[in-house]
């Protein structure tokens, strides 16, 4: 039977559309509004994490700083002019550059070994690690061979890298102090203070953990203990002087840097010279270290 109900007139389709197109937008701008409120919301609570993060690592390195205020020359502060090496205590086992030399004899003893490598290191540098993990078992056995001596450059210039612990200087002065009593140990130290090498951007290890290690490569308890002692001196600040008081050997280790920075024109660790050149090849890799001391020696 046909129906009753009488058929929607083309206007009424026409406001049907439009009411139907009204109700979609409407639908849709609440949907926008509630995804804009969520996305402010979100960022909102990212702006308040953000400054919860800013804040601890304020407060850590603010922290860190008060705590190891009596570690770096000058407590790394700037504008300190770092002493010369004629006017620093160095280790007994360093040399007038600024070095601790390794021979054929021991650390610190003299030889006539007919190649000679300076390598300039960071304990914080990451690559220097890698230097070590590829080469420092070949120089180790070179230098025992009586082919090669090292001369170490022990810098500090990545303090900055330790959120404010100043953690270059603290263990360059461990190693220092080694050099200084119980040389022996000092290469033992070095390799094992680059396997455990902690990242850039952390606080690196505490002191007793870099006593633990130096007790671990045999180095006597009476020499780690001294790893926090500390000396009292001046400093030169701009134009005015001031007193400070820093780990034993920090003074000697940033004459030193002071002094690598000058003779290579900046810094950049690890930096290898094969009797006084530059060497060009790549430092990580085993190999082409050993290849160009085997060519010096052929000279």
């Amino acid at each position: 039977m046909p129906s009753n109900d009488p058929r929607p007139t083309k206007n009424d389709r026409r406001e049907a559309a439009r009411a139907e197109a009204a109700r979609l937008r409407a639908e849709q701008e609440r949907k926008a509004r509630r995804t804009r409120l969520v996305a402010i919301s979100a960022l909102a609570a990212a702006v308040v994490a953000l400054g919860v993060v800013v804040a601890v690592v304020l407060t850590r390195s603010a922290s860190n700083r008060e705590a190891y205020g009596e570690v770096a020359y000058g407590a790394g502060a700037e504008g300190v002019v770092a002493p010369e090496l004629a006017d620093v205590t160095a280790p007994a086992a360093a040399n007038d550059e600024g070095g601790i030399t390794v021979t054929g004899a021991g650390v610190g003893e003299p030889g006539d070994a007919p190649v000679d490598l300076t390598v300039y290191l960071d304990y914080q540098c990451p690559f220097c690690a890698q230097f070590e993990a590829a080469n420092g078992e070949m120089l180790a056995e070179r230098v025992a061979a009586g082919d090669i001596s090292v001369d170490y450059r022990i810098l500090t210039f990545l303090d900055s890298a330790s959120n404010g612990t100043f953690y270059s200087t603290r263990a360059a002065n461990a190693a220092a102090v080694v050099a200084d009593r119980s040389p022996e140990h000092f290469l033992d130290l070095t390799q094992s203070l680059f396997a455990r090498q902690p990242a850039e951007g952390t606080s690196g290890l505490t002191d007793e953990e870099i006593a633990e290690i130096a007790t671990e490569v045999g180095v006597p308890e009476n020499v780690t203990e001294d790893f926090t002692a500390t000396v009292t001196g001046t400093f030169t600040e701009g134009g005015s002087s001031g007193e400070g008081t820093w780990r034993t050997f920090a003074p000697w280790l940033a004459a030193a840097t002071a002094k690598a920075s000058a003779d290579l024109g900046g810094i950049s660790t690890p930096t290898i010279l094969v009797d006084g050149e530059r060497f060009e090849g790549n430092p990580i890799t085993a190999g082409p270290l050993e290849e160009a001391i085997d060519l010096a020696l052929a000279g």
